[in-house]
């Protein structure tokens, strides 16, 4: 696999495809202040021809049609869910590598082989890869939080693992919706597609079964009257009482630059604007069945979207992972 390395203006093009969203406009963020990366288009099909200014330079959006995506060494596809996979593989047709932060190639999805980007589990599958799935924010803060005890088998078989996650609005993308207004979400705090119902759900009941886990997962989102960060909290019961609670995540994320673990309680204000997860775990008191509460906490537009996709972009060319991250 080739190494690029930036010297002066020798600088990798890369490409946005659906950059007027927030998770779009994260990506050109990053981007301008990558050491290795420069931005080579960015697409937006009702903004095209318009100029707008992201952290201090001006971006034209061409329409994706309009899109040279052969000038691209690799290409984010921030497009709609069920209409990003059509350009990941017009994207290879052109032989660009492409991070599609899209649910139509994630575990779930129908679509089998392409590497589930969930980098700091999947490393080696993402640095060989030509196209990855860019996780969905909540179940990047579910994932991650569950992985350790699932590796150690820590949980019995056919458990009921119970998920609270609460997001900022920022989650449900720009498009116009009353019920996103602020003054619609101002002083409220309220749960939505209660009954299991979430779209995400399919990606983390797959990611799960790949890894060998038979649980059941009561997944529950909730609407906070912020613009970004998901906390996470997850209620699994054990196989048995752990002596170390926090020892199996200490050990799996031991030396990873953006899984923080942490014995206080972790909050948004500790992750926004960072490509970090920050993690918990406590042992409830008065239960007849072993069990703990994980509290996961991340960016949703940074390690829930653009930046974990960053981040797997570094891998496929060859980068530093670390490169160009906020941490």
């Amino acid at each position: 696999m080739p190494h690029y390395y930036a010297l002066g203006v020798n600088k990798i093009p890369v490409g946005v495809l659906g950059a007027s969203g927030y998770a779009g406009r994260e990506l050109c963020a990053l981007i301008h202040a990558h050491p290795s990366l420069c931005l080579a288009f960015a697409t937006a099909n009702e903004q095209r021809g318009q100029t707008v200014r992201v952290v201090g330079r001006d971006i034209t959006f061409v329409a994706v049609e309009d899109a040279p995506l052969g000038d691209a060494e690799l290409i984010f596809s921030a497009l709609p869910h069920g209409t990003s996979k059509d350009w990941v593989t017009r994207a290879g047709h052109a032989d660009a590598r492409v991070v599609d932060l899209s649910a139509d190639l994630r575990p779930g999805s129908g679509c089998e082989g392409v590497p589930y980007g969930l980098t700091e589990l999947a490393r080696k599958r993402v640095s060989e890869a030509t196209v990855v799935a860019n996780p969905g924010c909540y179940p990047t803060s579910i994932l991650l939080a569950l992985a350790p005890l699932i590796a150690r088998g820590s949980i019995p078989p056919g458990a009921a693992i119970t998920v609270n996650s609460a997001s900022g609005v920022t989650g449900a993308g720009r498009a116009p919706n009353r019920e996103l207004l602020f003054a619609e979400v101002a002083d409220d705090y309220r749960a939505y597609a209660a009954g299991n119902g979430h779209r995400h759900l399919p990606e983390i009941r797959a990611t799960l079964a790949d890894w060998g886990s038979d649980v059941d997962v009561a997944f529950t989102p909730h609407l906070l009257p912020v613009a970004r960060g998901i906390l996470s909290t997850i209620v699994v019961p054990l196989v048995a009482p752990l002596q170390d609670v926090l020892g199996p995540w200490r050990e799996t994320y031991a030396r990873e630059p953006f899984i923080e673990i942490t014995p206080e309680q972790p909050t948004l204000h500790d992750v926004i604007h960072r490509n970090v997860a920050r993690i918990t775990a406590v042992s409830l008191a008065g239960m007849r069945t072993p069990t703990l509460v994980i509290i996961s906490a991340i960016d949703n537009l940074l390690k829930g979207a653009a930046g974990q996709a960053v981040q797997n972009a570094n891998l496929m060319l060859g980068l530093p992972e670390t490169a160009g991250l906020p941490a």
